[in-house]
């Protein structure tokens, strides 16, 4: 969730001449990487080979469960002197400058103590020691877990997970979706990974409320295709704010699925598989169907009702993302975002009472209904999800210099100076952000306004969520390009739009970030600017402050280090070349690269950028 940074640095603007986009740098050829991932098996749905483990620690025993699919490796667990080794040979291709090793971890324990790691896994390549995790590590789910291996490259190597378990109180040390991936040679990665599937997704919606615009019921259907050469025998469906009930009673039901056979909710209920009835070939499309019941919670939140005011964000079953790694089915976070989606295309009718205004993401036409009812129709292009709000607002609309309409709907409370205030703010940003990275897609943008936020602001494509504020209203437009536009895995990368886009913002405003890296304090050596949220939800105090603070204030210091010029030629390339696709750190670090002749080696160690 977009907090507010309470501390703002900077002074003015620099000087932003020749923002015409610019021709890419030209670089040297990568042919010498050949990008791969290298863990066979990292799954554990084809056995044991080629690991080489302790009998029965690859399974599908129903005393843990798998993080995806239906196998996983279970190390230890017996509350007795115990050691498992889970190994495999691992080839890194040589001159790819990039290699991540990922997993899943889950760490459950008998153990008591909140102070002593009585029982330890340590992780290995080779001789080195990657990372150790023990019985203080335990949480209720999996979590994942990325090493940078870089380091490796060329080199052919064992990779070991060790689990050691003491005399007493058993701990488990449960893996899955073991990945090590190995890319970047001397030119970005490109965007569109054709291994990112389900694909192209249209969404069509047809929801008719209540009286009060809490409470929708209707049907959704979604056509994908397979771009993947692997064939797709699933997708998953998204069921974010789930996370708002207590499962298995939920705000969002799903019923009468077709397309597929669909299984028990998993993730807290958030995540819905559907078994596709064959498996679909690469460019082969399918397409599920399903009823849907929204119930809005009380709580002036993103998916919440203040008063007579709904704000229904994520409310709308999405489909989740298998790429390289897997399926992405992480946990819902409240102190961030979970939310990664490919670009889509919504068609969403929403049947109301006309005395109920509806914005919506996209662009809305309205027709009347059956008698005292309205009809709202929102089409979106190209979009990573669809938000709408309903209520009695107050709006006012106007149309930014370069021709975006903006509407400002009001919740009541307040006024119309702050209303008109908000209005103004919204049409510079939108233009602001729009000359440096690209023009605004998206027809119209919809800002709703209430004081009650407890969260700030949140952004929707063409539709965000706001206190009565400059900087925060500011810095949700931004995320219509760096989130929006260039999309990135939230949960896994959430600097890559929070630190991108309070850049953004303090470029905006005039504040030029003099400085401000300067005030780096770290608080332990496992804290970087590139961390999970799985990370920032164990150490919440520090989110906002190293990923928005600590992010931007990189991102300022990189432009001192390259120059001015050749930041905002880098910027605005990146996000074109990356429209609609899916920024990475290795890919924003090797394009950084390539736009300037100084070696960023260090500058990517110093300021804890990883990947």
């Amino acid at each position: 969730m977009r907090r507010l940074l309470h501390a703002l640095t900077g002074a003015a603007l620099f000087a932003a001449a020749g923002l015409t986009a610019l021709a890419t740098p030209n670089v040297a050829s990568a042919a010498d990487c050949t990008p791969a991932q290298v863990v066979a098996n990292g799954g554990f749905e084809s056995g044991s080979s080629p690991w080489t483990a302790p009998s029965g620690a690859i399974t599908a025993d129903s005393g843990q469960s798998a993080h995806a699919g239906s196998s996983y490796a279970w190390l230890d667990g017996y509350g007795s002197t115990h050691t498992d080794t889970l190994s495999q040979s691992v080839a890194l291709p040589t001159g790819c400058g990039t290699a991540t090793l990922g997993f899943w971890l889950h760490v459950d324990t008998a153990e008591t103590t909140a102070s002593t790691a009585y029982d330890k896994l340590t992780v290995k390549l080779g001789s080195t020691t990657l990372a150790t995790y023990s019985n203080l590590d335990a949480q209720a789910g999996y979590v994942h877990k990325t090493v940078d291996v870089s380091a490796f490259a060329g080199q052919t190597v064992t990779l070991a997970f060790t689990g050691v378990e003491d005399s007493s109180l058993q701990t488990s040390f449960v893996l899955d979706d073991v990945t090590l991936d190995a890319s970047g040679g001397t030119t970005p990665p490109q965007p569109g990974d054709p291994t990112r599937t389900p694909a192209a997704p249209g969404y069509t919606v047809d929801l008719t409320s209540d009286a009060s615009g809490g409470s929708w019921t209707g049907h959704e259907s979604v056509t994908f295709t397979n771009a993947s050469p692997t064939p797709l025998n699933e997708v998953y469906l998204r069921l974010w704010d789930n996370w708002h009930g207590s499962c298995p009673s939920t705000p969002i039901t799903v019923t009468n699925v077709t397309g597929g056979t669909p299984a028990p909710l998993s993730v807290n209920c958030t995540a819905l598989k559907v078994t596709l009835p064959a498996p679909l070939a690469q460019g082969g499309s399918g397409t599920v169907g399903f009823d849907l019941a929204i119930t809005v919670p009380s709580g002036a939140d993103r998916f919440g009702r203040d008063g007579a005011f709904n704000f229904i964000g994520n409310a709308l079953p999405v489909l989740a993302i298998r790429d390289a790694a897997g399926w992405h089915l992480d946990p819902y976070t409240n102190n961030g975002e979970s939310f990664y989606s490919v670009a889509s295309d919504f068609t969403v009718t929403l049947d109301h009472p006309s005395g109920l205004l509806v914005p919506a993401t996209g662009t809305s036409v309205d027709t009347p209904g059956a008698a005292g009812r309205t009809v709202t129709k929102a089409t979106a292009s190209k979009v990573r999800d669809f938000a709408w709000g309903a209520g009695p607002f107050t709006r006012i609309s106007g149309t930014s210099a370069a021709g975006v309409k903006v509407n400002v709907y009001s919740v009541a409370g307040i006024s119309a100076a702050d209303a008109k205030s908000m209005l103004s703010t919204a049409t510079s940003a939108v233009d602001a952000h729009a000359q440096r990275f690209g023009a605004y897609p998206y027809g119209e943008l919809d800002a709703v306004i209430d004081n009650n936020f407890w969260f700030g602001g949140m952004e929707y494509p063409g539709f965000v969520l706001d206190l009565v504020s400059t900087t925060a209203l500011t810095h949700e437009i931004g995320h219509q390009w760096w989130y929006g536009i260039v999309g990135d895995d939230e949960y896994n990368s959430p600097w890559l739009d929070e630190a991108f886009t309070d850049y953004a913002t303090d470029l905006a405003l005039g504040k030029t970030g003099n400085g401000c890296w300067n005030s780096v304090s770290w608080a332990s050596s496992a804290e970087k600017i590139t961390n999970s949220m799985a990370y920032w939800d164990a150490n919440s105090s520090r989110y906002s402050t190293v990923v928005y603070g600590y992010g931007k204030c990189a991102l300022h210091d990189l432009r001192r280090t390259i120059g001015d010029t050749a930041m905002t030629t880098l910027l605005r390339n990146y996000a074109q070349a990356h429209w609609y696709g899916v920024s990475t750190t290795a890919e924003f670090k090797a394009a950084a690269q390539a736009a300037t002749t100084v070696d960023l080696t260090s500058f990517w160690s110093q300021h804890r950028i990883d990947g």
